[in-house]
């Protein structure tokens, strides 16, 4: 397919990269000559500020992807098709859905100015999404299966990408287990707390497990093996391997021989990655040092990340990660509540919107995680399932890419996590497992 664009942009360029892969399995190619493009037999998509034929395909252009500053956008957001749409043009479609895709898939919103949350982190009740309430759905991924039907209809002939539905499970591992491996002062300090609180079957439980009279409750890591065995998925795994035990970073000492065997189980027969600590955000150097201690534990390269806490900033958070050798982030999301941070169920590269180029990070966005569902939004195990279900659903509906993060503790047997483990279960055989 020819797209005619009266100039290129990086811009332009990276969003027209993007729906490419979406769509086809050839590359659109842009030209910029008015006259090669009406004499050309293939199918051929107008992006400009005019039509020129009734045999083109013509979405009225906005001024988004070409524009190289960053300023607030004039956004009115409208329904089209029972979900929403902005940028509204005339035309063959009805929005310029390259700069609408564009805005949403860079993060455009987060380089303005914007209220922090309680962490320091940019904040859901900012976004676009949030306000308009489509955070709950992959709209770019919708919008591309409307183009793809207006373009089908537009030329019988042509051929498309065959996409199929996909899942990756991933698993944050910031405190492997909840009593062992502790050291002495920390597992005194604790069954002391314990005790002082009058909580006797919490240290009851804690002595049983420090004297391998009962297994540790957040040790689900057998349990997680039969399951992924059983279901035939290969998920991802990603360690928190800080130095110092301070502010949110409570792992236990990577120096502990029990953690580095862990990590060498997993990274023998896994796909693993880090999570840089808290304390990485405010020092650079400790996510190259965390990341090259991993690799010599695993023995080998790590190539993937994911922010403890989803402590992330734009873009600077990205562009350490370059830095330190990351080729694959799996960040993009909320810590605070689920859904589409960027509105797509599919992976993409990150644009580097002040540096106005695309990067080779890629990004692998999140829709589900366990603690958002269980601390933020205060679901039960029961809602968290109905939550879960309606983003698989939606997601399947189009295609697309479901990234989920679960944590150890949340599907080992700590009491407090009751009912969570059966939920991921019953989602992995019964509908998961179907698909892949």
């Amino acid at each position: 397919m020819l797209l005619y664009s009266n100039h290129t942009t990086n811009r332009l360029q990276y969003i027209v990269e993007f729906f490419s892969r979406q769509l086809f399995d050839e590359p659109i190619v842009i030209i910029n000559n008015k006259s090669d493009f009406i004499n050309s037999a293939e199918a051929k998509l107008n992006y400009s500020a005019e039509a020129f034929s009734e045999d083109e395909f013509f979405i009225h252009a906005t001024s988004l992807l070409f524009e190289n500053e960053i300023r607030q956008q004039h956004i009115d957001c409208f329904e089209l098709n029972y979900h929403k749409a902005f940028f509204q043009t005339d035309g063959d479609f009805h929005f310029d859905v390259f700069a609408a895709s564009f805005y949403l898939l860079s993060r455009y919103e987060e380089y303005l100015p914007h209220e922090k949350d309680e962490y320091g982190r940019y904040a859901h009740t900012n976004s676009l999404a949030y306000k308009e309430g489509f955070l709950q759905a992959p709209l770019i991924n919708i919008w591309i299966q409307e183009l793809k039907k207006a373009l089908r209809k537009k030329f019988p002939t042509l051929v498309f990408r065959h996409t199929a539905f996909q899942f990756i499970p991933t698993y944050d591992i910031d405190i492997a287990y909840s009593y062992l491996n502790k050291g002495f002062l920390r597992s005194a300090g604790g069954l002391a707390r314990s005790v002082f609180q009058g909580k006797w079957n919490d240290a009851n439980e804690r002595v049983k497990v420090l004297w391998k009279k009962k297994p540790d409750p957040y040790d689900a890591y057998e349990w997680l093996d039969s399951l992924h065995l059983y279901c035939r998925i290969k998920p991802y795994y990603f360690f928190l391997v800080a130095k110092e035990q301070k502010l949110y970073d409570k792992n236990i000492d990577p120096q502990n021989e029990a953690l580095q065997d862990l990590i060498k189980y997993h990274a023998s027969g896994y796909t693993i990655g880090i999570h840089p600590s808290w304390q990485s955000g405010d020092d650079e150097s400790l996510l190259k040092e965390e990341k090259e201690w991993l690799e010599y534990i695993a023995d080998k390269k790590i190539i993937n990340s994911r922010q403890h806490y989803i402590r992330m900033n734009l873009p600077d958070t990205y562009r350490k990660l370059i830095r330190a050798g990351i080729e694959n982030d799996f960040s993009m999301g909320y810590g605070s509540i689920n859904g589409f941070r960027a509105s797509a169920a599919s992976s993409f590269y990150w644009y580097d919107l002040e540096k106005e180029q695309q990067t080779s990070l890629k990004i692998f966005p999140f829709c589900f995680m366990d603690a958002n569902s269980f601390y933020e939004q205060k679901l039960t195990a029961q809602q968290a399932m109905d939550e879960l279900l309606s983003y698989y659903h939606a997601i399947k509906k189009v295609n697309g890419l479901m990234t989920t993060i679960w944590h150890n503790q949340f599907v080992g047997t700590d009491k407090l996590f009751a009912g969570w483990r059966e939920v991921y279960e019953v989602f992995l055989k019964e509908e998961v497992y179907w698909d892949m």
